[in-house]
């Protein structure tokens, strides 16, 4: 499976927006950018609805309206991170590919951490109406902030594996 893999690296790797991103000043520091930003609102907002499930901060709204709240902005990032994400792979494809932090974290820790993160949505929204968080909601919170903690582990443990 790994030469399949390879194959489309190399192709992904010679594509005209690979090579800009590649070989220009401003181009990757861009991208990077964009990625850390869509980042930082897909976490941050994660974290807001993770806290609120755990009962930390303000009670204000309970986590089904934050939920509703965030739900917008949620999305928006996690999308501008996918594409900046997508965008810094083409860029350096044949490196990320063989690497197993870039392959737990892509491979494992995204995908399930997506998919439980759309749980802790669904269930905010519909069992968190009332100001008292479940013992699920709470669980389901801070597993989801294990996930991501998990995730940015291995995002900054990938520059530690030289594959080539």
């Amino acid at each position: 499976m790994l030469p399949f893999f390879m194959a489309i690296a190399k192709w992904l790797q010679n594509t005209w927006w690979a090579l800009d991103i590649s070989s220009s000043t401003w181009a990757y520091p861009f991208v990077q950018m964009t990625h850390f930003a869509g980042l930082s609102l897909w976490i941050g907002t994660n974290l807001s609805l993770d806290l609120r499930l755990l009962g930390v901060g303000r009670k204000r709204q309970t986590a089904a309206q934050l939920s509703d709240a965030l739900f917008a902005w949620n999305w928006t990032g996690f999308f501008i991170a996918v594409a900046g994400g997508f965008m810094l792979f083409s860029s350096a494809a044949t490196k990320y590919i063989p690497n197993p932090a870039f392959e737990i974290k892509l491979g494992i820790l995204i995908p399930l951490g997506v998919l439980w993160h759309i749980l802790v949505q669904w269930h905010a929204r519909a069992r968190e109406q009332a100001e008292r968080v479940t013992p699920f909601g709470r669980v389901a919170g801070l597993i989801e902030l294990l996930l991501w903690f998990s995730v940015i582990t291995a995002a900054v443990s990938i520059p530690n594996y030289d594959t080539h």
